[in-house]
């Protein structure tokens, strides 16, 4: 892990190819434009959420170290979040789905450490640290909740995606970048979202990662809790965006009681979600969890499961019902009355037995790829895992035994038995033959000058999941995102206005009180008039120091902004009401 974060006992424990993704934070790289960001985010959604969020979001904030005047601190955070046995690290942006939930399952969350532009104050579809702070943090301090983070990334990294989902997960990255990138145009924007519309509307049958993503979403990032007349809010992103969190409580958001349905409605991050599903409570989540995770190859296996691992062409892994398991790239299956009867995988290939690999049976030993015949013996009634030593004498499959093995369906094995390997149990696992032809009819599926034949036993498919069984099987330290958040070139005027920021910030943290505000007000008539956000910040220091006259002047000012700007007119007035509500309190 990079030297820049100051590690804890939860993130000790996160495995290499996710330390991958996690980027130092930076904290100098936030100016004071980013820090009044944050602060009118913050103190706008503290105010409208404490009557309309979940009692856990209040409490949270206090419980995980966000504070809101200021954008909190990795290091601050961590020493915060360890007391609950939670972590966060910084990352660049969007990383893939499956990686993101994994993090989950470490109890560790992930925080896109940028933050957005004054322009996007209310909402952006990239992930920054407003969303993944103030938006999840809070809320992991629910033990329930919680719990439910962590069984969500333990299941969901499990899931089984397509070729079309991280197309999909590029295409929403992209945009994510270049929505937040200073200068990208309208139409660049409009094309991105098209692109994104169009991967939607043609993603064919829904993977399990797509539908377990929708789960997500409709929980994680949109929740709602309660009952269906009068909601709180506990999802990430409402809990984050301004203008959802006020536009979620209208007439005009359906809501729905959360059920398994929410897994098959799909969502558009580049618009307002026109409905939202409402759990009773937080231990329903986990209810909902259990019942798609009974739907997934994680847990029925089966010709179902080995096809969906075909289709993603990534890597993955099957578990047969002795419990050896293959890890690799799918690429063929041969069935029969509908089950599996033969597997194959197609290069760089690794055995495991309940996640730990087998001795002698790594990617380097099966470099090439690797088959084996799944059911039982035609003719057989007991199956080879049932079979005691004395089954096992009796037909043959012994040590030095020439031997041919018939399985149902057709496929058939005939070498000389080398060795075998056992589970715990005492039940076999796996067969080893020298000078084997493995054949199913005509299909010559293995040959004697290929080498050793290593026969894994299991009558039936239990699980099939994404990734490998053994993590240290494989070289997972491969990610390469396809293009890096843009940061921006900040030009000279830009540099000047920041200064005019820094310049209230520390007047109003006591460091600098020899600063003219009213010269501060001057300069940005005068050079920055389409800018708002520091007027409201020089009103609020008007009004708390009695200054009527000065912030009379400063009103009048953001007056003219609103007519210029009619589209920022109710974040001024939200502002002022802010600062006004503040000093009668």
């Amino acid at each position: 892990m990079n030297e820049a974060y100051q590690s804890n006992p939860v993130l000790d424990k996160l495995p290499k190819h996710l330390k991958q993704f996690i980027k130092p934070q930076d904290y100098e790289e936030y100016t004071a434009i980013n820090q009044a960001v944050w602060r009118y985010v913050m103190r706008k959604n503290v105010d409208y959420l404490s009557k309309v969020a979940h009692s856990s979001y209040v409490e949270g904030l206090q419980q995980t170290g966000i504070a809101i005047d200021e954008i909190p601190s990795m290091y601050g955070m961590n020493r915060i979040l360890k007391g609950i046995g939670w972590a966060a690290v910084a990352v660049d942006g969007f990383i893939p789905p499956a990686a993101f939930m994994e993090f989950q399952a470490y109890n560790v969350l992930v925080i896109a450490s940028d933050i957005r532009q004054l322009e996007n104050i209310e909402y952006t579809p990239a992930p920054d640290i407003i969303h993944e702070g103030a938006g999840h943090a809070p809320i992991i301090a629910n033990p329930e909740y919680a719990e439910y983070l962590r069984r969500f990334g333990e299941v969901g990294c499990k899931a089984i995606s397509s070729a079309k989902d991280y197309e999909l997960y590029e295409a929403v990255r992209h945009l994510s970048i270049i929505k937040e990138a200073e200068g990208t145009s309208e139409e660049e924007i409009a094309e991105a979202e098209k692109h994104i519309e169009h991967l939607q509307q043609n993603m064919g049958q829904a993977s399990e990662m797509a539908l377990i993503r929708n789960l997500h979403w409709w929980t994680v990032e949109y929740g709602l809790i309660g009952n269906v007349e009068k909601p709180r809010i506990y999802g990430a992103g409402l809990l984050s965006s301004i203008g959802e969190s006020t536009w979620c409580m209208t007439d005009q958001v359906k809501k729905l009681p959360y059920t398994i349905k929410a897994a098959y409605q799909a969502f558009d991050i580049t618009k307002p979600q026109p409905q939202l599903f409402v759990t009773p409570d937080f231990a329903h989540l986990s209810k909902v969890l259990e019942e798609f995770a009974n739907t997934m190859a994680l847990r029925k296996g089966g010709l179902d499961g080995l096809q969906k691992l075909v289709a993603s062409k990534a890597l993955g892994t099957i578990e047969l019902s002795t419990g050896i398991q293959a890890s690799g790239i799918f690429t063929e299956i041969i069935e029969h009355d509908g089950k599996p009867i033969y597997f194959q995988t197609n290069g760089k290939t690794a055995l495991s037995y309940r996640e730990k690999e087998l001795v002698g049976h790594g990617t380097h030993t099966h470099r090439k790829g690797f088959g084996s015949p799944i059911g039982a013996l035609k003719g057989i009634n007991i199956a080879i895992e049932d079979m005691s030593p004395r089954d096992l004498r009796a037909y043959g499959i012994y040590e030095g035994e020439m031997v041919s093995l018939h399985f149902e369906g057709g496929i058939e094995v005939q070498g000389e038995i080398i060795t075998g390997k056992r589970n715990l149990q005492g039940k076999i696992i796996m067969i080893s033959f020298k000078n084997c032809t493995v054949t199913h009819g005509e299909t010559m599926l293995f040959k004697p000058s290929w080498g050793i034949y290593d026969m894994a036993v299991g009558k039936e498919v239990v699980s099939a999941f994404n990734g490998p069984a053994d993590l240290e099987s494989f070289d997972l330290i491969d990610h390469v995102p396809s293009e890096a958040t843009i940061k921006p070139v900040r030009s000279d005027k830009q540099k000047r206005l920041e200064q005019l920021y820094q310049q209230v910030r520390e007047y109003r943290q006591g460091i600098n009180r020899t600063i003219s505000r009213h010269k501060v007000l001057e300069k940005l008539i005068e050079d920055h008039s389409q800018d708002w956000l520091l007027s409201i910040e020089l009103y609020e220091l008007a009004k708390t120091n009695g200054d009527e006259e000065f912030a009379k002047e400063i009103a009048d000012h953001l007056h003219s902004v609103k007519l210029q700007r009619p589209t920022v007119g109710h974040l001024i007035d939200d502002g002022i009401q802010l600062v006004n509500k503040s000093l009668v309190m």
